[in-house]
């Protein structure tokens, strides 16, 4: 049984690490509020912006003259992973989830075929796949969004993939994030970006009739536009990976402090049984010494 110096120590040291919890759990209760509305009003933009790309991909479809972003390489020989995760952890299974669907979706397209590469963001996703994938790096990124997900740092990714895209790296990239839908559910999404993904439920936009003529044409436009969409759909997956990371860390932090308040209970109650067994045996000795005098 342990003594009750250990069980002292054991029950301050799990109140001061309850205290650390509860408040990672307060600070990450204040960054989700501010990750959730800067990645709610992005949803809409980033959303227009696709649409707007859709509109336009239907009507150079087919195009020789088509950007290459859009018409593609004519191969989907190799793809090319974007894996977007955090650089710190105790935040439940938000790393793991997105991680463990990229493995998945790896073990698929090898069984199809494919070649895969990893365009890794995070220290944490870095470390996991590194140990098994480390040969498919083309690029590790870290300390992305520091202090909330900038938009300059989304172009600047969008920018090295169409440059590996130009180069010949690979002939289909995806992004894979965790979409927000609330602090206790987040949705692995998967999301192709180059070449764009022509929606045709999307596309088919009824315009009442209206007729729409171009200055420049289609095809000039969407040269400039789908680099600028490739990097608004990564500033959207920046983002809500940042309030899906806030909402799974206040989660965990959440779970932990609860549980450490169950531990300090039963360590209590061990402390105070062990206590009454070392009185009761000091005066049973106390009352036998008695009767033999």
């Amino acid at each position: 049984m342990a003594s009750l110096k250990s069980l002292r120590l054991r029950i301050n040291s799990v109140k001061a690490t309850q205290k650390i919890t509860s408040a990672m759990k307060m600070v990450a209760a204040s960054k989700l509020r501010r990750a959730q509305e800067r990645a709610e009003a992005a949803r809409p933009y980033a959303e227009r912006m696709e649409r707007m790309v859709q509109s336009l991909a239907q009507s150079v479809a087919g195009n020789e003259s088509a950007p290459a972003m859009l018409r593609g390489s004519g191969r989907e020989d190799t793809h090319l992973l974007v894996v977007a995760t955090s650089d710190r952890g105790l935040c439940g299974g938000f790393n793991s989830s997105i991680v463990r669907a990229a493995r998945q979706r790896i073990v698929e397209l090898e069984v199809a075929g494919k070649s895969v590469k990893l365009f890794v963001i995070g220290r944490k996703g870095r470390d996991q796949l590194g140990r098994d994938h480390g040969g498919r790096f083309v690029e590790t990124l870290d300390n992305i969004g520091v202090r909330g997900p900038q938009f300059a740092e989304a172009a600047t990714i969008a920018e090295t993939l169409s440059e590996l895209y130009a180069a010949g790296e690979f002939d289909v990239c995806a992004v894979v994030y965790n979409k927000f839908k609330s602090a206790i559910s987040q949705i692995v999404t998967f999301q192709q970006l180059i070449p764009f993904a022509a929606d045709e439920e999307a596309a088919a936009i009824d315009l009442g009739g209206a007729i729409y003529e171009f200055e420049p044409d289609e095809a000039e436009i969407l040269d400039d536009l789908l680099p600028r969409n490739a990097g608004v759909q990564m500033y959207r997956a920046l983002l809500e990976n940042a309030a899906s990371e806030q909402g799974a860390r206040m989660m965990a932090m959440d779970n932990a402090t609860r549980n450490a308040g169950d531990m300090i209970d039963k360590l209590s109650l061990t402390y105070n049984r062990t206590r009454q067994a070392a009185i009761t045996t000091e005066l049973v000795e106390i009352v036998s010494g008695a009767e033999v005098i």
